[in-house]
């Protein structure tokens, strides 16, 4: 190799910001709701993977304030899920504030997704208590 010869630089592509409807918003949020009113989904259920990383791209291209939390514990949860020895314990904090952390933006929220994100919080709180036992 030539010393002389430059160093390939590695320019990251950039990135397009994601545009989401009201209305994919709407079917994230029932999509989520529908996934865990019916339980804690298996830990091998690819498609709560697949729920945390669509919540983790919506809300990075939202333009709405305080939701940084979210995304960070979102993060933790997904890492927390794909490693095989995570206790639940562990599993179980990150949903708790996940959980708190939806009801503060709902109480923040005048729009349609007040309610829905209440109930979602709740489901987390709820998930995250059951996984403590």
């Amino acid at each position: 190799m030539d010393s002389t010869a430059p160093t390939p630089q590695n320019n990251p592509a950039p990135t397009v910001p994601l545009d989401v409807t009201d209305q994919q918003n709407t079917a994230l949020l029932d999509d989520t709701l529908s996934l865990l009113n019916n339980g804690v989904p298996e830990k091998a259920d690819q498609r709560g993977l697949g729920e945390i990383e669509r919540w983790e791209e919506v809300l990075r291209a939202s333009e709405r304030p305080g939701l940084a939390k979210i995304i960070q514990e979102l993060a933790t949860l997904r890492e927390q899920l794909g490693t095989p020895d995570t206790a639940a314990h562990d599993i179980a904090e990150t949903l708790a504030t996940l959980g708190a952390e939806t009801v503060k933006v709902a109480d923040e929220t005048s729009d349609d997704y007040s309610a829905p994100l209440t109930h979602l919080g709740k489901l987390l709180i709820k998930m995250g208590s059951s996984l403590s036992r």
